[in-house]
């Protein structure tokens, strides 16, 4: 699984959490404990926290900023609420495009997969997947690892298939061929 895998490591691993200068070090060790022990509720207050307040003195596209945001996902993630975490990790891949970083943007598109194949409503699912894969069809057409790995782009659209179909299904309409 590549979604999240950068920040399950730095939050999991026994290194401290990738290069986070001293105004982030502490809250990052504050908050993988917690992860580490389960309380993903404190752990999600610690991170929300910690984006605030270094977000204020570092900016809000400082890398270290951009990292605590990311592992903001990650924990509501594992909190199972999909839905803020593919928000939180789709609005990444946007901002790490914009500022040229395509491995990152790709990693954050990963991430917000991972979150969107949680979500178990399928005219949610459709929406958010619309979202998702404008943003991950932009990725696709630079170069990058975006580019280089189309094939999961098309499962993501093979998966809109089929969140269409029973979002008919669920509604009680029939199909087109029908």
């Amino acid at each position: 699984m590549r979604e999240f895998d950068s920040v399950a490591e730095a939050v999991l691993g026994d290194a401290p959490a990738g290069g986070a200068d001293g105004a982030v070090a502490e809250p990052m060790a504050r908050i993988s404990a917690a992860v580490k022990q389960g309380r993903l509720e404190e752990a999600s207050g610690l991170a929300e926290q910690a984006v605030a307040e270094s977000a204020a003195t570092l900016g809000e596209e400082h890398p270290d900023v951009l990292h605590l945001r990311e592992l903001t996902a990650y924990i509501a993630y594992l909190a199972t609420e999909p839905l803020r975490s593919f928000r939180l990790s789709l609005d990444l891949a946007r901002i790490r495009h914009r500022l040229g970083d395509p491995r990152g943007a790709y990693g954050n598109v990963q991430s917000a997969a991972a979150a969107w194949r949680a979500v178990r409503e399928p005219v949610q699912g459709l929406d958010l997947g619309r979202d998702l894969i404008a943003v991950w069809s932009e990725l696709a057409a630079q170069d990058g690892p975006a580019a280089d790995d189309l094939d999961q782009l098309e499962k993501a659209r093979s998966r809109m298939g089929r969140l269409a179909e029973r979002a008919r299904e669920a509604s009680g309409e029939r199909p087109a061929d029908q």
